[in-house]
């Protein structure tokens, strides 16, 4: 009998010893799996690297769930003969995410504007995103007057009517072209608070106090209906007490909630600004950079960089320097995704579409959202939006907003007093 028991202790014995050495295999295996491996988001976080960027280390990683693509809204602004300019910059930056909004000056003949107006409203993929707005009454704008300001603050406007969802405002012209893609830009933005605002400025207006703050000038495109420079008055006026100057670039990255506050206001400093900068010389290049730095809620949202390229002759004159293939290399290296200004067909803008964009002449730009389309066009059947395929021209953008927001250069560069 006993004999008979130990047959049977040994048949489930061998069964058991069998099992628990399996599961514990697995375990061991399950546990070494859930380490992170080297270079992964979850080792991103464990080392506490000062990166805000995960784009190498999110290569492969199904689990990581990344940010939402953010939405921005674009104004292309040009004067007379820039229409096909204009037409040339929106195709290379579009994006059935973001919005457009183009200006055409007043002073434009009837027959480029109906080009325009026509080539919007004729394009199917326009048609399908509805995306693309054109100003239909167009303003005069004076070069160096508040003009430019009041043209800047309608784009904005139209665009906090038309559409709810965008994040930031972006300001160009027809003489600016991209370095990036729009996958590149979102990609990166997309890892950004959605409250910075990309602004060059300082206190330290230097020649511009007596040549741009004390002359009183008048902008005739506020109350004639034909184009000619400013009005110089005689006299002079000293500078404010009530709030500081600043001053810095006219081009910027601005967040959607600082376009909210300076167009509906619910402080009364925007509208103060605006007609203390109704009489200044390039209001443009003073007017957001004092209300942004003179606004409590709004100060410390401020990167101090423009996002663009932009070469100067040594000392700056009054317009920057057109830039040509010499200028290639620096404009990629600077990491910046914007550039200006170019002249009309400079051979340097189908060597960035080539090079850059790797975008075709008339066509836009190729994106995530590309899926197919008519003859050698990839871009006229749209896909998922929020899927973006970033290249190189993320990588630059990114080591540029990465030195930008490096501590202690970020705190210390922020509506700083002088």
């Amino acid at each position: 009998m006993r004999t008979i028991f130990s047959t049977m202790e040994r048949k489930w014995r061998i069964p058991l010893f069998a099992s628990i050495f399996i599961s514990f295999v697995l375990l061991l295996v399950a546990g070494t799996s859930l380490r992170p491996p080297a270079g992964s988001f979850f080792s991103f976080l464990q080392k506490e690297e000062p990166s805000i960027f995960v784009e190498d280390s999110l290569v492969g990683q199904s689990v990581v769930t990344l940010p939402a693509p953010p939405r921005l809204a674009y104004l292309i602004s040009g004067n007379k003969g820039d229409g096909m300019r204009i037409r040339r910059t929106l195709q290379a930056l579009y994006h059935p995410r973001n919005y457009y909004v183009l200006h055409l000056d007043l002073e434009a003949p009837p027959k480029e504007r109906v080009e325009l107006a026509r080539y919007v409203r004729s394009d199917p993929v326009f048609q399908q995103t509805k995306n693309v707005i054109m100003i239909v009454k167009a303003n005069l704008v004076t070069y160096r007057g508040p003009t430019m300001v009041s043209t800047t603050l309608h784009g904005a406007a139209i665009l906090l009517k038309n559409f709810q969802d965008w994040d930031w405002f972006i300001n160009l012209s027809a003489s600016d072209y991209p370095l990036a893609t729009q996958d590149d830009i979102l990609h990166v933005f997309s890892f950004l608070p959605r409250d910075l605002n990309f602004i060059e400025h300082t206190s330290n207006i230097g020649w511009k106090e007596f040549q741009r703050a004390k002359p009183i000038i008048i902008d005739p495109g506020l109350h004639m209906n034909r184009k000619s420079d400013i009005f110089w008055a005689t006299q002079r006026r000293a500078l404010p007490t009530a709030y500081r100057l600043f001053t810095g670039s006219a081009w910027a990255v601005l967040s959607r909630s600082f376009m909210e506050f300076t167009i509906m206001g619910w402080d009364n400093l925007p509208r103060i600004l605006l007609m203390y900068y109704t009489n200044f010389v390039s209001s443009p290049e003073g007017y957001f950079h004092t209300v942004i730095c003179n606004s409590q809620e709004f100060r410390n949202t401020t990167v101090n960089h423009d996002l663009h390229y932009i070469a100067w002759d040594n000392p700056p004159k009054q317009h920057p320097l057109a830039l040509s293939m010499r200028d290639f290399q620096n404009m990629t290296s600077s990491g910046a995704p914007f550039a200006r200004k170019f002249n009309r067909e400079d051979p340097v803008l189908t060597f960035i579409d080539k090079q850059l964009l790797g975008r075709s002449p008339g066509k836009f730009t190729p994106g995530g959202w590309c899926i197919g389309g008519v003859g050698d066009d990839p871009c006229t059947m749209i896909g998922d939006t929020s899927v973006l395929r970033p290249g190189p021209g993320a990588r630059r953008l990114q080591g540029l907003i990465e030195r930008l927001l490096a501590k202690p250069r970020f705190r210390s560069e922020q509506c700083i007093l002088t």
